[in-house]
C-alpha cells in the first residue's frame, strides 16, 4: 500500500510540473496572430483592421471577405477597363493596424534588430560567419518587412517564375510575407499556386475603387485628348487607362493599403524578373542597420514626351513646402543645373527595397498630392519610378538612398550585373557582365555615384558603352 502510495504521489507532482510549464509558456508567449477567413483556401487571406493615419492620408477600406486587388501591366498594353468617376473617399476607423511579427519576434525592426542582431552578424562578405550556410532556416532577426507584387490573375504563371527566383537566391532560408494587390478579386488558382511556393505568409489585397480610377478633378475628355495624341505619336503606353491607374496607384497609394499598413519595409517584385546571383544577407535588416529609406539596382533616363510638366509641379512643391526639402539631398543626381530642370534620371522602380514609413511620411504625402491635384498622370504619363526617385531625391538626405551592387537583377529590357569579377564568382552569379546595363550611357548610375562622392566598383570601365 505505502509503495501505491508513493506511486500516486509522484504521479500527481508529474502533473502538476506539466501543467505549471504549460501556464508560463503561455502567459509569457508574445505574438501576433492574423484572423483566417472562414471557409476560405488556406493562402493566409486575411481580415484586416483599417490602420490609424493622418487626415492628410486617408486610407483605404478593409477589404472584403474573398476579395482582392490591383492590376500590373506587363510588356504588352493591358486590357482596358470602363472609364469611371472615383467616389467619395471612405471614411477612415481609428484601429490602429497589428504590427507583423516575424521567426517569434514582434515589434519594430530597429528593436529587433538591437535585441538580436548582435548574435548574428550578416554575411557580407566571404569568410563572415554564416557565409556558407545557404541551407537551412537563417538564425537572424527578421525585420518588419514584406515582398510585395501588384498583378493580375493573368500574371500567375510569369509571377510564379518570379517568386521561385526569390525564393531560390534568398527567401527560402528568410521566410518573409509576400502581398500580392489586384483591382479585381485573387481566383483560387492564383491563390493557390503563389501560397504554393512562398515560404512565408501570402497575404491578397483589393485596391479600392477611389483608388484606381479617376480623381473627381480631372477632366475626362481633357485625358481622352492626350491619350489619342499619344497613340497617334506611337508612345509606349500612351493610350493606355490602366497603365496611368497603375502608376499613380504605385505612386501614392499602396503603402496605404490596410494589409501594407503592418509593415515597414517593402520590397517590390513584379512578374517575370530574374535574379543571378545568390543573396547571403537580409536585404531588410541592411536597410534597416544602415538607416536606410530607399535603395535601387538599375538607373535610366525617362521618355520626355511623358513628363513635360513633372518638373515644373515639382517646383511648386518644393516652393509651397520648403519644411520638406531634405539638406544634403541628391537633387544633383536630379538636375545638371541645381534645380532648374530635370535631366530625367530615376531609379527603375520595379525593383526597389523601401521604408514604407517614409511613404506614408507628411513629406511624401505632401509631395503626392501635390503632384496629384496637377493631374500629369492623366493629362500626361506620369510613371512612378520617376515620382518615387524626385520624391527620394529631394525629400532624402543622400546618406539614406542605397544602389544594392550585389543583388544581380533582371527585368526585360534591362540587366545588373554586380561589378566586379571576384563578386561574382563570391556570389555565384550567372549573368553576363557584359550585359550590365549600369555603365552604359542611357544608365543614370554612373552620374549617382558621382554626385553623391561614391566610389566606383572596381572593373565598371570595362562595362563601358
Amino acid at each position: 500500500m505505502m509503495a501505491t502510495g508513493n506511486t500516486r504521489f509522484v504521479r500527481y507532482i508529474a502533473i502538476a510540473v506539466v501543467f505549471l510549464g504549460l501556464y508560463y509558456f503561455l502567459s509569457h508567449t508574445d505574438y501576433h496572430s492574423v484572423d483566417i477567413r472562414p471557409g476560405g483556401l488556406n493562402t493566409g487571406d486575411v481580415k484586416v483592421n483599417d490602420g490609424a493615419v493622418s487626415p492628410e492620408a486617408p486610407m483605404a477600406p478593409q477589404p472584403q471577405e474573398g476579395s482582392q486587388a490591383p492590376v500590373q501591366p506587363g510588356p504588352e498594353s493591358p486590357a482596358e477597363a470602363p472609364i469611371k468617376e472615383a467616389p467619395a473617399a471612405p471614411e477612415v476607423q481609428d484601429t490602429p493596424a497589428e504590427p507583423a511579427g516575424h521567426a517569434g519576434y514582434s515589434g519594430s525592426s530597429k528593436l529587433l534588430e538591437d535585441q538580436f542582431g548582435a548574435e548574428h552578424p550578416l554575411a557580407m562578405s566571404p569568410g563572415a560567419p554564416g557565409w556558407d550556410n545557404l541551407e537551412g532556416t537563417d538564425p537572424g532577426p527578421r525585420m518588419n518587412a514584406t515582398f510585395v507584387t501588384l498583378a493580375r490573375n493573368s500574371d500567375v504563371w510569369e509571377i510564379a517564375k518570379s517568386i521561385r527566383q526569390v525564393e531560390d537566391r534568398f527567401n527560402k532560408r528568410f521566410n518573409y510575407d509576400w502581398v500580392f494587390l489586384n483591382d479585381k478579386p485573387f481566383d483560387d488558382t492564383f491563390k493557390q499556386v503563389t501560397s504554393s511556393l512562398v515560404s512565408g505568409k501570402t497575404h491578397y489585397g483589393e485596391i479600392p475603387e477611389e483608388h484606381w480610377s479617376f480623381p473627381e478633378w480631372i477632366d475626362q475628355e481633357k485625358a481622352k485628348k492626350v491619350r489619342d495624341d499619344m497613340k497617334q505619336r506611337g508612345i509606349i503606353y500612351g493610350d493606355s487607362v490602366s497603365y496611368r491607374h497603375m502608376c499613380r496607384y504605385e505612386s501614392g497609394f499602396f503603402f496605404r493599403h490596410p494589409i501594407m499598413l503592418n509593415y515597414e519595409y517593402y520590397w517590390r517584385v513584379e512578374p517575370s524578373i530574374e535574379l543571378y546571383c545568390d543573396l547571403h544577407y537580409d536585404p531588410f535588416r541592411v536597410m534597416v542597420e544602415e538607416n536606410k529609406k530607399y535603395s535601387f539596382v538599375l538607373s535610366l533616363y525617362e521618355y520626355p514626351e511623358t513628363i513635360p510638366t513633372l518638373w515644373d509641379s515639382t517646383k511648386k512643391f518644393m516652393k509651397n513646402h520648403p519644411e520638406h526639402i531634405a539638406e544634403g539631398n541628391t537633387m544633383k543626381f536630379l538636375s545638371d543645373d541645381g534645380g532648374e530642370t530635370y535631366n530625367r534620371c530615376h531609379f527603375w522602380s520595379n525593383f526597389e527595397i523601401g521604408s514604407l514609413d517614409w511613404l506614408r511620411s507628411d513629406a511624401y504625402i505632401d509631395f503626392f498630392t501635390s503632384l496629384d491635384k496637377d493631374g500629369g498622370f492623366f493629362y500626361e504619363r506620369w510613371g512612378d519610378a520617376p515620382v518615387h526617385s524626385i520624391g527620394a531625391g529631394l525629400l532624402l538626405p543622400k546618406e539614406e538612398i542605397k544602389f544594392f551592387n550585389d543583388i544581380a537583377y533582371y527585368h526585360n529590357p534591362f540587366t545588373h550585373c554586380p561589378t566586379g569579377e571576384q563578386t561574382r564568382i563570391d556570389l555565384k552569379c550567372h549573368c553576363d557582365p557584359q550585359k550590365n546595363f549600369d555603365w552604359k550611357g542611357y544608365s543614370c548610375t554612373s552620374r549617382f555615384f558621382e554626385a553623391n562622392g561614391l566610389e566606383k566598383p572596381q572593373g565598371w570601365e570595362q562595362q563601358k558603352d
